[in-house]
């Protein structure tokens, strides 16, 4: 009987680093998730606002009253379109993630508005 318990426990000491990083690489991946969904917000919220006539430094504030982490570009491309992009970065709370998928991982949310 003791036996066992001693395999079982040794079996468990074994597995239990490969659950922990099964877990904390779902938070990371949730994070992202919802980081990426914040920008979809954020930036829709910014095209809104441009559409209502505000400069670039209303939008900038904006930005900043609402998450201090965001990047603005705005490019106007030869008076057909301008496009809007938010970008965020994400750290990573998973050992080892980062030299999978880069530290900080950076996302990027773009929005065109094409000239009537």
């Amino acid at each position: 009987m003791k036996k066992k318990r001693g395999q079982a426990l040794v079996e468990f000491i074994i597995i239990l680093p490969v659950l922990i990083m099964l877990f904390f690489g779902a938070v990371d991946f949730g994070r992202i998730i919802l980081r990426k969904n914040e920008l979809e917000s954020l930036t829709s919220d910014v095209v809104t606002l441009y559409k209502e006539g505000r400069s670039y430094d209303d939008l900038e504030t904006f930005l900043k009253e609402n998450n201090k982490n965001n990047t603005l570009t705005v490019t106007n491309k030869d008076n057909e379109y301008i496009e809007f992009e938010l970008k965020s970065e994400v750290d990573f709370i998973t050992p080892g993630l980062e030299k999978i998928l880069g530290e900080p991982y950076n996302i990027t949310v773009s929005r065109v508005i094409y000239y009537d």
